[in-house]
């Protein structure tokens, strides 16, 4: 496994091994299973597979946020090492973005809500360095967690506007036991905070049972899921959300396919969530 710090070696690298497919998975470190899920489904559909451990600072509106981002590129390393990846980049903040760095790349509707509501310029700081990391690497393929459901689908915008030549490759949420979302930051949970955070996986099953039950109003099923949330006195709501799955825009009857989204800080540490539901696939299930 090659480990590499500079662009032009990263371009060196993939000069030498053009014939076969690549695939990336862009991460910001402390890996968990959910990154090493996205690692073997590139191994197991490309020749050559590459990680990026960057943490972006662009992304972060909260000085304090990202200074207590959890880090371990040691064991991120080993990890990889045991995934059998074929060249990791590890570059500092200076290889990205240089004293004269000017140029941004912001998707524009999709970035309003939820998320670029709540943390102004996340966005376009996710949409620059995955832009960047597409230009240095070229891969075939991409891989996100569909956890990051709103970037997820700012990327794919990405990629279609500005016709980059790959596929993103959209991977399933990982959750822990008691079905909490693997993110880096629940490593920052005290225990008392852990066993609140499943608050969000639960009022993601209320809403999946409400609309089984033949519940059609939105406004019903976000008062039900702040309620729920509400129930825990370590978290925070900051948003709940039932928003269209294409356009992130919030809806008021469901019908189809709908995202419901959750935002909720547990004792400090913000945790994000979400659930698409089918309502046809629902109402299956229900009978």
């Amino acid at each position: 496994m090659k480990v590499l710090k500079k662009i032009d070696d990263i371009r060196q690298c993939r000069l030498q091994n053009r014939a076969g497919k690549w695939g990336l998975v862009p991460t910001m470190g402390y890996l968990h299973a959910g990154h090493l899920s996205l690692v073997r489904k590139a191994r197991a559909e490309n020749d050559y597979v590459a990680v990026s451990i960057f943490l972006n600072p662009k992304q972060f509106e909260d000085v304090q946020d990202l200074r207590t981002y959890p880090k371990d590129l040691r064991r991120d390393l080993e990890l990889l090492e045991h995934e059998e990846v074929d060249l990791v980049w590890t570059p500092a903040p200076a290889e990205i973005y240089p004293p004269d760095y000017q140029t941004y790349v912001s998707v524009q509707e999709l970035a309003k809500p939820l998320e670029g509501a709540a943390r102004p310029g996340h966005f376009r700081g996710v949409a620059t360095i995955v832009a960047k990391l597409f230009n240095v690497f070229e891969p075939q393929r991409a891989y996100f967690g569909q956890k990051d459901a709103q970037q997820l689908l700012l990327i794919q915008q990405m990629v279609k506007d500005l016709n980059f030549n790959l596929q993103v490759v959209a991977c399933p949420t990982v959750r822990e036991q008691d079905g909490l979302a693997m993110s880096s930051r629940n490593a920052r949970l005290p225990a008392p905070a852990r066993k609140q955070a499943i608050c969000l996986y639960e009022a993601l099953r209320l809403a999946e049972r409400m609309i089984s039950s033949g519940e059609r109003k939105a406004a019903t099923l976000r008062s039900a899921l702040s309620a729920h949330i509400e129930d825990y006195n370590l978290a925070r709501i900051d948003y709940v959300s039932i928003v269209n799955p294409a356009t992130v825009d919030e809806i008021e009857r469901i019908a189809g396919r709908v995202l419901i989204c959750l935002a909720v800080s547990v004792d400090g540490v913000r945790l994000i969530d979400n659930l698409t539901i089918n309502i046809r696939e629902a109402q299956n299930e229900n009978v």
